[in-house]
């Protein structure tokens, strides 16, 4: 426990995270913000080679317009790793979802690979064209949306938020129907839990929202 917690009230610890090193944070973050989506971003880089990363600092944020963010994580130096010096010259990558059955080959292309080796290539995974962006996105993916780098906010020397607009999305057929519900079963997503931890979306549950007036007339109040 570092030294920089204290006991708060109703048995909590506090953190002051102003006084806490980048690591701690990150143990905490990362522990506490539980499932992160993972998603393989591929992009290329001015000479048309392809990198694929997987990424769970990753999420939706907005519908209109379509946006999601990706955390892209720089060298100390201020040096762009592939990820972020390809969507900086470029504008553009891809966002493919990992499911449980690319597990492993995920794991692949986290390997620190230099940027003229095809991730794709060593992880046995197939590159299919873009059809709104010049980089392409994953066969075995369940899901891929196609983006164009809407803003880049500078978070530090090391790091950057990349938020893009989903211009298209390709869903494997087999989990979507004509009403664009897509089943959580059939897409099997991987989460990311702290550490070295995973977890599946393949077990869920379904719960109704409540209207004002049903939580009124549960309570005996009229609304």
């Amino acid at each position: 426990m570092p030294e920089k917690s204290a006991p708060s009230s109703e048995g909590f610890i506090r953190f002051d995270f102003d006084t806490l090193t980048p690591h701690e944070r990150y143990k905490l973050l990362i522990g506490a913000v539980v499932p992160r989506p993972i998603a393989w971003v591929t992009s290329i880089d001015e000479a048309g080679r392809v990198n694929a990363a997987p990424f769970s600092f990753f999420n939706v944020l907005s519908a209109d317009p379509a946006i999601l963010a990706i955390g892209v994580e720089n060298h100390p130096n201020r040096r762009f790793k592939d990820t972020g010096h390809n969507i900086r010259m470029t504008g553009e990558f891809t966002v493919n979802i990992v499911d449980h059955e690319n597990l492993h080959t995920m794991n692949t292309t986290a390997i620190s690979f230099p940027p003229e080796v095809d991730e794709l290539k060593e992880a046995g995974l197939t590159a299919l064209p873009g059809t709104k962006v010049a980089c392409p996105y994953i066969a075995e993916a369940p899901v891929a949306l196609e983006c164009q780098r809407h803003v880049t906010l500078e978070i530090s020397a090391a790091r950057e938020i990349v938020l893009g607009r989903v211009v298209a999305m390709h869903v494997r057929s087999s989990i979507i129907n004509e009403r664009l519900h897509i089943d959580p079963a059939g897409l099997d997503a991987l989460g990311r839990m702290g550490g070295n931890g995973y977890c599946r979306s393949n077990e869920t549950f379904d719960l109704k929202g409540v209207s004002l007036e049903q939580w009124g007339n549960h309570r005996g109040v009229s609304i």
